[in-house]
């Protein structure tokens, strides 16, 4: 597993870099955006140290089961504008999330965040598959999983509990290496 202190990726308009303790704030007014604490939810407290425990556990990858980068914009690497993280790595395969605060949204940029983290964890990682599930509820992650290359492959029957505590069917997407 790389180390995440080093990773850094970039496409056109597009910057994935490290999380940082400084990131806290900004992950902290993210969880309040109704549409990420719905689709993501992060659970309680929601206060600082939260949101700097979980940037610390997001930059930490030594466990090998999950990488987790901040979107940022590329002309100041200091602005938060959502994240992206590859989830339960194991055997070849992997799963993939994405946020985007407010103002970074309807731009593509969580598309691009998906695509050329998906494209580095083929190529440096060696993955075969990786899958991307959201709620049906949720139209603007297929635009996402689409506009990212990942073909739709089904619908999983009230397979997750999102923020507002009902469970809701998911549709399933995936990317394979060889696609």
């Amino acid at each position: 597993m790389p180390d995440s202190a080093v990773v850094e990726l970039t496409g056109p308009g597009l910057l994935l870099r490290p999380w940082r303790d400084a990131d806290a704030p900004a992950v902290l007014a993210a969880w309040r955006d109704p549409a990420i604490a719905q689709w993501n939810p992060q659970g309680d407290p929601l206060d600082l140290a939260a949101a700097r425990r979980w940037v610390r556990w997001r930059a930490d990858w030594s466990s090998g089961g999950h990488v987790s980068l901040a979107v940022a914009d590329p002309t100041d690497a200091d602005t938060m504008l959502g994240s992206v993280s590859l989830h339960r790595i194991s055997g070849g395969d992997a799963s993939i999330g994405y946020w985007t605060v407010v103002a970074a949204r309807g731009r593509g940029l969580a598309s691009a965040a998906v695509r050329r983290l998906t494209e580095w964890a083929f190529a440096d990682l060696g993955l075969d598959r990786i899958e991307l599930c959201h709620a049906v509820a949720n139209p603007a992650s297929c635009r996402v999983a689409e506009r990212a290359g990942y073909l739709a492959e089904g619908t999983l029957r009230q397979s997750h509990r999102y923020g507002d505590g009902r469970r809701y069917d998911e549709h399933l997407h995936a990317r394979l290496a060889t696609d």
